[in-house]
């Protein structure tokens, strides 16, 4: 059991965002969870949501510790592009979790992966192997490390930016340039914590994008990325007002239908730990997307050269 107190100073406002404001492992959410199961109490008493916090307050709560999850074997098929005694490259479709979380305890890449081989031991028992991760939505290529000299080795070539990294993204609207970059820091959203957002005090965030085809209210880009935060490419494109399709948390309510945003990761270059030897590796466009770029109406425009 963890216990948190917090007595308010100069805050203001409601119980559930002055707490949550406070305490950033906690999203306003889960603090509202801990008020209805009256876990939080202000002055000893019980409050609601909408308390208005005053000078003096003093806001306990217990929190239970996690329940701590025992990741399973699962016999689950993979596609496989690469593997070797070091890594695998594996295609993770739309719609599987990368590891294990709360909400997702089974069915994730990581209870495939760990059925099928060995994986390095460096990130513990929930992300083994995972040297990094795509969205749940996001369909693609992730390149996995067996052991942890191969882990720290591939972890090293992505903070020094070494590998290659390139999406296809269907985003809203249509482009008048054909190439850009977006070089905008990434932090935790102030708004809303769920999300990420564009922020002064972010870390730094480039993303490149180039014109692959022009379609009547949309376009399709192949986006590079230099760095690799937490949803980089769908607040980049949110950010110039350009949203990919189909995003949920990012996008406009009305947008494509299907199962989630249209970015699919394409194109993945590394560099081998042992043998040194280059490595690039491709995933085409799954079904899903090619069918949603089959129902656009191509744009053509006489001094557009990219679609003749």
């Amino acid at each position: 059991m963890t216990q948190e107190q917090l007595t308010i100073e100069n805050q203001t406002g409601r119980l559930d965002k002055v707490v949550a404001d406070a305490f950033e492992q906690y999203t306003r959410t889960q603090v509202g969870h801990f008020i209805a199961d009256g876990q939080l109490t202000v002055n000893g008493a019980s409050k609601k949501a909408n308390y208005k916090v005053k000078a003096g307050d003093v806001i306990s709560f217990d929190i239970p510790e996690p329940e701590v999850l025992k990741v399973e074997a699962e016999d689950i098929p993979l596609d496989i592009v690469y593997e070797d005694d070091d890594l695998l490259v594996v295609n993770k479709p739309q719609g599987m979790v990368v590891h294990p979380a709360a909400g997702h305890p089974s069915g994730t890449l990581v209870n495939a992966l760990m059925y099928h081989t060995k994986l390095s031991d460096i990130n513990g028992v929930i992300r083994p192997g995972i040297v990094h991760r795509i969205d749940k939505d996001t369909s693609g290529l992730l390149m996995v490390a067996k052991n942890d000299y191969a882990h720290e080795a591939l972890s090293a070539q992505l903070k020094d930016k070494k590998n290659l990294r390139q999406y296809y993204a269907l985003v809203h609207g249509e482009f008048k340039e054909n190439k850009g970059t977006i070089n905008a820091p990434l932090g935790r959203s102030k708004a809303d914590r769920k999300k990420q957002a564009v922020v002064a005090d972010g870390r730094e965030a480039v993303t490149h994008f180039e014109v692959v085809k022009r379609y009547v209210g949309f376009t399709l880009l192949r986006v590079t990325l230099e760095t690799g935060r937490t949803h980089q490419i769908r607040v980049h494109m949110q950010y110039i007002n350009h949203p990919v399709a189909g995003d949920p948390l990012y996008g406009p309510s009305k947008t494509l239908a299907g199962n989630g945003q249209y970015l699919h990761a394409a194109t993945l270059g590394l560099t081998q730990p042992t043998s040194g030897e280059e490595l690039q590796f491709e995933a085409p466009l799954p079904d899903y997307f090619e069918t949603a770029l089959a129902n656009l109406t191509p744009y053509f425009d006489e001094n557009d050269t990219m679609n003749q």
